[in-house]
């Protein structure tokens, strides 16, 4: 299980603002402290989902040192959001050259990366509503 660093603000006549500098642009908002701690988790997990959706590797955990260091933090108290199994894993499969390029080819013209699209096709026929028994 990882745990990552995030940032809690209130402004006033605001709600609590959370954010991840290990995730750029994963923010979220409370209404209340407690709201804003559950919705952390809640987008934190989904950044995750979808940066691994689109192949993209997830950082390590920042220092807290290093956060609390940049002037952009003056002001924001740390939490930590535990999240588990998000480590990706290499591995190594067999399949027919034209197939592949086949694959290739049909995921760079949706944007995608080769992980990202066979993990998605398998989600997909692995999804109860597609088996066949």
């Amino acid at each position: 299980m990882l745990t990552y660093i995030a940032l809690i603000r209130k402004e006033e006549n605001s709600g609590f603002g959370v954010d991840f500098p290990d995730f750029p642009g994963c923010i979220t908002v409370g209404n209340t402290l407690e709201e804003a701690y559950r919705k952390a988790s809640e987008a934190l997990r989904f950044h995750i989902k979808g940066m691994l959706a689109d192949g993209e590797s997830i950082p390590e955990p920042g220092s807290l040192t290093d956060i609390l260091e940049n002037p952009e933090n003056a002001g924001a108290t740390p939490f930590l959001v535990p999240i588990a199994n998000v480590k990706t894993k290499r591995i190594n499969i067999t399949m027919p050259e034209s197939d592949l390029e086949e694959i290739d080819a049909y995921a760079r013209k949706r944007k995608m990366s080769r992980s990202a699209f066979l993990l998605e096709a398998a989600k997909r026929s692995m999804a109860p509503e597609a088996r066949v028994e």
